[in-house]
């Protein structure tokens, strides 16, 4: 129960250095004479913490970091995690130049929560001498030969003694890469932090280049703001055009619905059918049978054939053909026809025709 309450306190709070009094009384309490093989800590049957070990710069702490380290943290169960952090010195010499100074890589990993103690100064190698100070049981690092002056590996004789455990290297991510970004972006990132209010000089960048990235930087800015302008005006020429387009769309309904299509439909239907077919002659007698109106004409015939004969006997001339006298029957049928055919015509004929019968009378 207090191993957790001290656990979840760890937890909420950065790990102490190894010179500090939380560190020291961690160490005192550790019975290093208890040594503990790897099965044993694979087991879980310890009678105390197991104390594993893991070095490196920490350079830039990303997940790459802090993935090794929590792999170190549960390689076995209950385990205090001590993490080593080289100095700016050492490492200049030894690896070269870093982004962060020790102080901030200190402070990086100290507050990783898988780190229980952090060790400052580290040494490149490890001597038997700071294995037995810190109490190790075992180093973890990745399982790659660590190349350097006069050896192939530096973990070697650790290897050896059974002291070694392996951890997974995180692919695509590591210092190198990060810094290779950098510099691969380069103009782009000191326009940034020029934006951002930091001077030339603290850039180390010249006058002319600095007059260069605020130009750019002022042209994206203007372009960025053409682009929100010219979108908040698509936004309202299609919101305009939503709204017409529902007025278009109720209009045409109101046109073109079904009630007026089928009213439209009727009447280019009868304008087609009184095209094609135009209307008929008056209807009347047409073989001496009553016409429209229901007039009787049987006088008006009789009338005008006697004063047909009239006409002909007076002149001498149509009276008779080769002497003889026409049959009043024929005469009658040819008068009849005649006057058929004058009732077939248009009104104004027809009354053309009444004038001439009454000149006729008159003449008579």
């Amino acid at each position: 129960m207090c191993d957790k309450i001290e656990e979840a306190c760890t937890i909420c709070k950065p790990a102490p250095y190894s010179h500090d009094e939380e560190a020291m009384l961690e160490r005192d309490r550790c019975d290093y004479t208890q040594r503990i093989t790897y099965q044993m800590a694979r087991s879980g049957q310890t009678t105390r913490r197991v104390r594993v070990y893991a070095d490196g710069i920490y350079d830039l702490f990303h997940q790459g970091h802090a993935r090794q380290l929590m792999q170190a943290k549960n390689i076995f169960p209950n385990v205090y995690l001590i993490v080593g952090v080289c100095n700016d010195e050492l490492t200049h010499r030894m690896k070269g130049r870093t982004v962060m100074n020790g102080f901030e890589r200190y402070e990086g990993v100290r507050h990783c929560r898988y780190v229980d103690e952090i060790v400052q100064n580290a040494p490149w190698t490890l001597s038997d001498e700071f294995i037995a100070d810190n109490k190790i049981d075992f180093v973890a690092h990745d399982d790659i030969p660590y190349v350097t002056d006069g050896m192939d590996d530096i973990y070697a004789p650790l290897k050896a003694r059974g002291m070694f455990v392996a951890t997974e290297r995180t692919e695509g991510v590591s210092t190198s890469d990060i810094v290779a970004r950098i510099v691969k972006d380069y103009d782009l990132y000191v326009r940034r932090n020029l934006a951002r209010g930091y001077s030339a000089k603290e850039l180390n960048v010249s006058f002319l280049s600095e007059k260069k990235f605020r130009l750019q930087n002022k042209m994206d800015e203007l372009k960025s703001r053409g682009k929100r302008e010219l979108s908040k005006v698509k936004v309202d020429i299609i919101t305009k055009w939503e709204e017409k387009s529902r007025e278009f769309i109720d209009t045409f309904l109101l046109l073109f619905g079904r009630e007026n299509l089928n009213h439209l439909w009727n009447e280019s239907k009868g304008k087609l059918l009184q095209a094609l077919s135009p209307p008929g002659s008056p209807s009347g007698s047409v073989n001496g049978d009553d016409t429209e109106g229901g007039e009787d004409y049987s006088e008006t015939i009789d009338e005008y054939l006697e004063m047909a004969e009239k006409l002909s006997a007076g002149s001498g001339s149509s009276g008779s053909l080769n002497g003889k006298q026409r049959p009043k029957q024929k005469r009658s049928s040819l008068a009849r026809r005649s006057y058929q055919s004058l009732q077939s015509r248009s009104p104004e004929l027809e009354a053309n025709g009444d004038e001439d019968a009454e000149y006729e009378r008159r003449s008579d």
